[in-house]
């Protein structure tokens, strides 16, 4: 079994972050979206991923090797955005004739992988929403089995929305249904779908059933990004290096501070996840999310996203701030 990660989109909701950042590697309680999901993938024993990458696809390349060197990644670039059935159609000659485990780039769940892969059908991920107008939305019967999948319908008949995580046993039956779509210019919303290729299959006869996710982590957007680190960040627990010293600083749990950092004269905590090397003076930081080697001085922070390489000085703000930043926020 191969896995799929599609990490080509551009996260326009997460600017300016992810102008020089890809969306998948933003950091998230103490690790990246990205790892998250390949640690999980990774206990369900899958060992050869397809990455597909477009915009700061080098970033992901780059990440992957270093971080992961004892996978085997291939690398698929998709230059034209056209949607996810595109993309995965791209893959089909490295994957062949192997069944797949695709989960998308910025999807974080709770869920027992192992218990999934021993279905012996395809399998898709739901859960409940309060408005399933803007996801892909699955029906169901009393089995469990899906019947029917929808993308973004106007009026739902179900409010069980596909969370981005699908098994799929016959993965000839999914290239040939991304096939046609593309080659009769089937699309939703302007592109191709992978719901749409999944609605093919079923009416093509293939067998779907689904499973509920326990919790599904939003990280579209900066408000959800840190609602996500802080719940995340109770579930792993804080992750602190041993040898740090912090002088004359308050931590309040659960927090996540990576090694080289330098933290004086603060407070910090509760719900902060700080990047490598990160140095900050007389400041109190909650609720945040603060990238690799910023420089934070004399400042309050609260439900805050700062990139990395970020110099921040001043007074009380809630900021959402980009890599390669200096700011002042003192007085003239």
């Amino acid at each position: 079994m191969k896995a799929i990660i599609p990490v080509a989109g551009a996260g326009t909701k997460l600017r300016p972050h992810t102008y020089t950042q890809p969306k998948a590697l933003i950091p998230l309680a103490g690790k990246t979206i990205l790892s998250i999901i390949v640690d999980q993938l990774m206990e369900g024993g899958i060992d050869e991923f397809i990455f597909i990458v477009g915009y700061l696809g080098e970033k992901i390349q780059d990440y992957v090797k270093e971080k992961y060197p004892q996978l085997t990644a291939h690398f698929v670039y998709q230059n034209e955005r056209q949607g996810i059935g595109h993309a995965i159609l791209l893959t089909k000659d490295i994957v062949g004739s192997d069944e797949l485990f695709i989960v998308l780039g910025d999807t974080i769940c709770e869920y027992d992988i192992k218990e999934v892969l021993a279905n012996p059908s395809s399998v898709l991920g739901v859960k409940r929403v309060d408005d399933p107008r803007n996801f892909g939305v699955a029906e169901i019967d009393e089995s469990g089995t899906i019947t029917r999948v929808v993308e973004k319908p106007q009026i739902p008949k179900s409010n069980l929305a596909l969370v981005g995580i699908y098994l799929i046993r016959e993965t000839s039956g999914l290239f040939n249904c991304v096939e046609n779509n593309i080659k009769n210019h089937l699309t939703s919303y302007g592109e191709y779908n992978l719901t749409d290729a999944i609605e093919c299959m079923i009416k093509n006869g293939a067998k779907f059933q689904s499973f509920k996710v326990q919790n599904w982590f939003d990280c579209g957007k900066k408000e959800t990004l840190l609602d996500s680190n802080s719940k995340l960040l109770k579930k792993f627990g804080s992750n602190i290096s041993p040898d740090h010293q912090f002088e004359n600083t308050i931590i309040i749990q659960p927090v996540s501070i990576a090694p080289g950092c330098d933290i004086k004269n603060s407070i910090i905590g509760p719900n902060v996840a700080i990047g490598e090397k990160t140095i900050v003076n007389y400041s109190i930081v909650k609720n945040s999310i603060i990238g690799s080697f910023a420089n934070l001085y004399d400042i309050v922070l609260t439900h805050s996203l700062i990139g990395s390489d970020t110099e921040v000085k001043g007074e009380s703000r809630s900021l959402n701030i980009g890599d390669n930043t200096e700011i002042d926020l003192g007085e003239s």
